[in-house]
Protein backbone atom coordinates (compact mmCIF):
# COMPACT_ATOMS: atom_id res chain seq x y z
CA UNK A 1 0.00 0.00 0.00
CA UNK A 2 1.33 3.51 -0.76
CA UNK A 3 1.85 5.58 2.17
CA UNK A 4 0.09 9.01 2.31
CA UNK A 5 2.29 12.78 0.56
CA UNK A 6 2.12 14.44 3.55
CA UNK A 7 5.42 16.24 3.75
CA UNK A 8 6.91 18.93 1.09
CA UNK A 9 10.20 20.52 0.87
CA UNK A 10 10.93 23.74 -0.82
CA UNK A 11 13.88 25.09 -1.83
CA UNK A 12 14.43 28.53 -1.40
CA UNK A 13 18.14 29.12 -1.27
CA UNK A 14 18.83 30.75 -4.61
CA UNK A 15 20.18 34.28 -4.52
CA UNK A 16 17.21 35.43 -7.31
CA UNK A 17 19.67 36.51 -9.24
CA UNK A 18 18.58 37.71 -12.62
CA UNK A 19 16.08 39.69 -10.00
CA UNK A 20 18.69 41.63 -9.23
CA UNK A 21 18.69 44.43 -8.09
CA UNK A 22 14.90 43.93 -6.52
CA UNK A 23 16.10 40.84 -4.54
CA UNK A 24 19.30 42.36 -3.29
CA UNK A 25 17.25 43.03 -0.34
CA UNK A 26 14.71 40.04 -0.13
CA UNK A 27 14.37 36.91 -1.69
CA UNK A 28 13.34 36.36 -4.80
CA UNK A 29 9.93 34.08 -3.32
CA UNK A 30 9.03 37.12 -1.67
CA UNK A 31 8.43 38.71 -5.27
CA UNK A 32 4.75 39.19 -5.36
CA UNK A 33 2.12 38.37 -7.85
CA UNK A 34 -0.54 40.95 -7.30
CA UNK A 35 -0.76 41.26 -4.16
CA UNK A 36 0.39 37.73 -2.72
CA UNK A 37 3.87 36.66 -2.97
CA UNK A 38 5.40 33.55 -4.99
CA UNK A 39 5.86 31.15 -2.08
CA UNK A 40 2.07 32.04 -1.28
CA UNK A 41 0.82 30.37 -4.08
CA UNK A 42 3.12 27.32 -3.66
CA UNK A 43 2.09 27.06 0.06
CA UNK A 44 -1.41 27.30 -1.24
CA UNK A 45 -0.82 24.60 -3.39
CA UNK A 46 0.46 22.57 -0.92
CA UNK A 47 -1.85 23.11 1.40
CA UNK A 48 -5.06 21.75 -1.12
CA UNK A 49 -2.46 18.41 -1.41
CA UNK A 50 -3.00 17.82 2.29
CA UNK A 51 0.52 18.56 2.97
CA UNK A 52 0.58 18.73 6.44
CA UNK A 53 4.40 19.29 7.13
CA UNK A 54 6.67 22.18 5.32
CA UNK A 55 10.19 22.04 5.20
CA UNK A 56 11.87 25.04 3.84
CA UNK A 57 15.71 25.04 2.62
CA UNK A 58 17.16 28.42 2.70
CA UNK A 59 20.00 30.56 3.20
CA UNK A 60 21.40 33.40 4.81
CA UNK A 61 19.57 36.87 3.62
CA UNK A 62 15.99 34.67 3.70
CA UNK A 63 14.54 35.52 6.98
CA UNK A 64 11.95 37.57 5.37
CA UNK A 65 10.29 33.82 4.67
CA UNK A 66 10.00 33.64 8.00
CA UNK A 67 8.40 36.52 9.05
CA UNK A 68 5.70 36.37 6.15
CA UNK A 69 4.24 33.05 8.03
CA UNK A 70 4.36 34.14 11.43
CA UNK A 71 1.81 35.88 13.47
CA UNK A 72 1.76 39.58 13.22
CA UNK A 73 -0.56 40.51 16.01
CA UNK A 74 -0.17 44.56 15.96
CA UNK A 75 -1.29 44.21 12.58
CA UNK A 76 -4.45 41.71 13.17
CA UNK A 77 -5.61 43.29 15.83
CA UNK A 78 -5.59 46.96 14.15
CA UNK A 79 -7.29 45.13 11.01
CA UNK A 80 -10.30 43.90 13.37
CA UNK A 81 -10.49 46.99 15.10
CA UNK A 82 -10.90 48.97 11.85
CA UNK A 83 -13.98 46.76 10.75
CA UNK A 84 -11.20 44.93 7.45
CA UNK A 85 -12.23 41.28 7.65
CA UNK A 86 -11.46 40.80 4.16
CA UNK A 87 -7.57 42.06 5.01
CA UNK A 88 -7.86 40.28 8.08
CA UNK A 89 -8.65 36.91 6.26
CA UNK A 90 -5.56 37.42 3.76
CA UNK A 91 -3.29 37.96 6.60
CA UNK A 92 -4.54 35.05 8.97
CA UNK A 93 -3.96 32.66 5.27
CA UNK A 94 -0.54 33.65 5.47
CA UNK A 95 0.03 32.66 8.83
CA UNK A 96 1.29 29.09 9.43
CA UNK A 97 0.64 27.73 13.38
CA UNK A 98 3.43 27.05 15.02
CA UNK A 99 5.76 23.72 14.40
CA UNK A 100 4.43 23.55 10.40
CA UNK A 101 7.52 24.96 9.05
CA UNK A 102 11.19 23.92 9.58
CA UNK A 103 13.53 25.76 8.44
CA UNK A 104 17.16 24.25 7.00
CA UNK A 105 19.58 26.16 5.91
CA UNK A 106 21.96 25.07 2.52
CA UNK A 107 25.43 26.62 3.30
CA UNK A 108 26.67 25.65 -0.04
CA UNK A 109 25.26 26.05 -3.47
CA UNK A 110 25.70 22.56 -4.82
CA UNK A 111 22.58 22.55 -6.73
CA UNK A 112 18.59 21.60 -6.37
CA UNK A 113 19.51 17.96 -5.28
CA UNK A 114 22.03 19.13 -2.66
CA UNK A 115 19.25 21.55 -1.81
CA UNK A 116 16.82 18.71 -1.09
CA UNK A 117 19.68 16.36 -0.05
CA UNK A 118 19.65 18.96 3.16
CA UNK A 119 16.41 18.31 4.33
CA UNK A 120 17.17 14.25 4.69
CA UNK A 121 16.65 14.16 8.61
CA UNK A 122 13.48 15.57 8.44
CA UNK A 123 11.83 13.33 5.75
CA UNK A 124 13.32 10.00 7.27
CA UNK A 125 11.49 6.84 5.34
CA UNK A 126 8.42 8.95 3.83
CA UNK A 127 7.38 9.69 0.20
CA UNK A 128 7.39 13.44 -0.01
CA UNK A 129 6.97 16.43 -2.56
CA UNK A 130 9.25 18.92 -3.92
CA UNK A 131 7.67 22.31 -4.84
CA UNK A 132 9.72 24.89 -6.52
CA UNK A 133 7.92 28.15 -6.04
CA UNK A 134 9.17 29.46 -9.56
CA UNK A 135 6.65 27.55 -11.10
CA UNK A 136 3.95 28.62 -10.86
CA UNK A 137 0.54 26.89 -11.90
CA UNK A 138 -3.46 27.87 -11.96
CA UNK A 139 -6.54 27.31 -14.42
CA UNK A 140 -7.52 24.08 -13.39
CA UNK A 141 -10.46 22.96 -10.50
CA UNK A 142 -7.30 21.24 -8.56
CA UNK A 143 -3.83 22.18 -8.31
CA UNK A 144 -1.10 20.61 -9.84
CA UNK A 145 0.13 19.32 -6.39
CA UNK A 146 -3.48 17.48 -5.74
CA UNK A 147 -3.94 16.02 -9.06
CA UNK A 148 -0.21 14.44 -8.51
CA UNK A 149 -0.72 12.84 -5.29
CA UNK A 150 -4.04 11.87 -6.19
CA UNK A 151 -3.11 10.56 -9.61
CA UNK A 152 0.48 8.78 -7.55
CA UNK A 153 -2.04 7.47 -4.52
CA UNK A 154 -4.28 5.62 -7.33
CA UNK A 155 -1.71 4.16 -9.09
CA UNK A 156 -0.15 2.61 -5.55
CA UNK A 157 2.67 1.02 -6.68
CA UNK A 158 5.33 4.22 -5.19
CA UNK A 159 8.27 4.97 -6.61
CA UNK A 160 8.76 8.58 -8.33
CA UNK A 161 6.17 10.69 -10.04
CA UNK A 162 7.32 14.27 -11.94
CA UNK A 163 5.22 17.20 -13.62
CA UNK A 164 5.59 16.73 -17.17
CA UNK A 165 5.11 19.39 -20.18
CA UNK A 166 5.48 19.23 -23.25
CA UNK A 167 8.15 22.19 -25.09
CA UNK A 168 9.79 23.20 -28.11
CA UNK A 169 13.26 21.30 -29.39
CA UNK A 170 14.77 24.61 -28.49
CA UNK A 171 13.41 24.78 -24.86
CA UNK A 172 14.80 20.81 -24.60
CA UNK A 173 18.30 22.17 -23.01
CA UNK A 174 16.73 24.29 -20.33
CA UNK A 175 14.94 21.23 -18.64
CA UNK A 176 15.24 18.04 -17.41
CA UNK A 177 13.97 15.34 -20.35
CA UNK A 178 12.29 12.14 -20.07
CA UNK A 179 13.09 9.30 -22.13
CA UNK A 180 9.77 7.60 -23.13
CA UNK A 181 8.71 4.17 -21.89
CA UNK A 182 5.56 4.74 -22.68
CA UNK A 183 2.58 7.29 -23.05
CA UNK A 184 -1.13 7.31 -22.22
CA UNK A 185 -1.90 10.85 -22.93
CA UNK A 186 -1.91 11.52 -19.08
CA UNK A 187 0.59 9.18 -17.38
CA UNK A 188 4.33 8.99 -19.36
CA UNK A 189 6.86 6.26 -18.05
CA UNK A 190 10.32 6.87 -17.77
CA UNK A 191 13.06 4.48 -19.01
CA UNK A 192 15.48 7.31 -18.27
CA UNK A 193 15.86 11.26 -17.81
CA UNK A 194 18.53 13.50 -19.17
CA UNK A 195 19.37 17.13 -17.51
CA UNK A 196 19.45 19.88 -20.02
CA UNK A 197 20.38 18.07 -23.19
CA UNK A 198 21.21 19.71 -26.08
CA UNK A 199 18.83 19.11 -28.66
CA UNK A 200 19.97 16.99 -30.59
CA UNK A 201 20.41 14.65 -27.82
CA UNK A 202 17.05 14.76 -26.12
CA UNK A 203 15.30 11.35 -26.23
CA UNK A 204 12.19 13.40 -26.04
CA UNK A 205 10.51 16.52 -26.08
CA UNK A 206 8.61 15.58 -22.03
CA UNK A 207 10.25 17.89 -19.75
CA UNK A 208 10.19 17.82 -16.01
CA UNK A 209 9.33 21.34 -14.06
CA UNK A 210 8.76 22.32 -10.77
CA UNK A 211 6.50 19.52 -8.59
CA UNK A 212 8.02 16.18 -7.54
CA UNK A 213 6.85 13.01 -5.30
CA UNK A 214 9.38 11.79 -4.47
CA UNK A 215 10.41 8.11 -2.98
CA UNK A 216 12.80 8.41 0.51
CA UNK A 217 15.16 6.49 -1.91
CA UNK A 218 15.93 9.25 -3.79
CA UNK A 219 18.40 10.44 -0.56
CA UNK A 220 20.10 8.05 -0.93
CA UNK A 221 21.48 8.24 -4.25
CA UNK A 222 21.76 12.13 -3.19
CA UNK A 223 23.91 11.15 -0.43
CA UNK A 224 26.63 10.41 -3.11
CA UNK A 225 26.89 14.04 -4.06
CA UNK A 226 27.79 13.12 -7.48
CA UNK A 227 27.76 16.26 -9.91
CA UNK A 228 26.14 16.33 -12.86
CA UNK A 229 24.99 18.97 -15.62
CA UNK A 230 26.74 22.52 -14.89
CA UNK A 231 29.01 20.64 -11.95
CA UNK A 232 26.08 20.89 -9.48
CA UNK A 233 24.58 17.76 -7.72
CA UNK A 234 21.06 17.16 -9.93
CA UNK A 235 17.74 15.94 -8.24
CA UNK A 236 17.11 14.74 -11.81
CA UNK A 237 20.45 12.10 -11.71
CA UNK A 238 19.06 11.00 -8.80
CA UNK A 239 15.49 10.37 -9.70
CA UNK A 240 16.65 8.50 -12.97
CA UNK A 241 18.16 6.15 -10.80
CA UNK A 242 15.15 5.15 -9.52
CA UNK A 243 14.13 3.59 -13.02
CA UNK A 244 14.74 0.23 -12.23
CA UNK A 245 13.62 0.60 -8.58
CA UNK A 246 9.97 -0.85 -6.84
CA UNK A 247 7.97 1.62 -8.57
CA UNK A 248 10.51 3.47 -11.19
CA UNK A 249 9.53 6.75 -12.27
CA UNK A 250 6.54 8.12 -14.32
CA UNK A 251 5.87 11.78 -15.92
CA UNK A 252 2.25 13.42 -14.99
CA UNK A 253 1.10 15.85 -17.77
CA UNK A 254 -1.14 17.90 -15.25
CA UNK A 255 -4.30 20.13 -16.11
CA UNK A 256 -3.66 24.06 -15.50
CA UNK A 257 -1.00 26.55 -17.49
CA UNK A 258 2.36 26.90 -15.84
CA UNK A 259 3.79 30.18 -15.52
CA UNK A 260 8.30 30.18 -15.58
CA UNK A 261 8.15 33.23 -12.78
CA UNK A 262 12.15 32.56 -12.58
CA UNK A 263 12.60 34.29 -15.30
CA UNK A 264 11.18 38.19 -15.79
CA UNK A 265 9.43 37.26 -19.14
CA UNK A 266 7.35 34.81 -17.19
CA UNK A 267 7.12 36.37 -14.37
CA UNK A 268 5.39 39.58 -16.15
CA UNK A 269 2.74 37.01 -17.94
CA UNK A 270 1.92 35.88 -14.95
CA UNK A 271 1.28 39.23 -13.56
CA UNK A 272 -0.87 40.17 -16.45
CA UNK A 273 -2.65 36.90 -15.96
CA UNK A 274 -3.61 36.93 -12.18
CA UNK A 275 -4.85 40.48 -12.39
CA UNK A 276 -6.79 39.80 -15.29
CA UNK A 277 -8.44 36.89 -13.73
CA UNK A 278 -9.42 38.98 -10.30
CA UNK A 279 -13.24 39.95 -10.78
CA UNK A 280 -11.97 43.05 -8.81
CA UNK A 281 -9.10 44.02 -11.41
CA UNK A 282 -10.00 42.01 -14.29
CA UNK A 283 -12.50 44.41 -16.29
CA UNK A 284 -10.45 47.83 -15.75
CA UNK A 285 -7.12 46.31 -16.52
CA UNK A 286 -8.20 44.37 -19.60
CA UNK A 287 -9.66 47.88 -20.65
CA UNK A 288 -6.35 49.21 -19.87
CA UNK A 289 -4.20 46.33 -22.16
CA UNK A 290 -6.46 46.74 -25.10
CA UNK A 291 -5.93 50.88 -25.19
CA UNK A 292 -1.98 49.94 -25.01
CA UNK A 293 -2.19 47.35 -27.70
CA UNK A 294 -4.12 49.89 -29.84
CA UNK A 295 -1.63 52.22 -29.22
CA UNK A 296 1.05 50.03 -29.96
CA UNK A 297 -0.82 48.98 -33.42
CA UNK A 298 -0.96 52.94 -34.27
CA UNK A 299 2.44 53.43 -33.75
Amino acid sequence: MTRRVRTAVFPVAGLGTRFLPATKSMPKEMLPLVDRPLIQYAIDEAREAGIEDFIFVTARGKSALEDYFDAAPSLQRTLSAGGKTDLLAEVERATMPSGAIAYIRQQEALGLGHAVWCARRLIGDQPFAVILPDDVITGAARGCLAQMVEAYEARGRGGCMVAAVDVSPEQVSSYGILDVASDDGRIVEARGMIEKPKPADAPSRVAVIGRYILSPAVMESLEARKRGAGGEIQLTDAIAEQIGAPGGVSGFRFEGTRYDCGSKSGFLQATVAFALARPDLGPGFARYIRSVAADLEGS
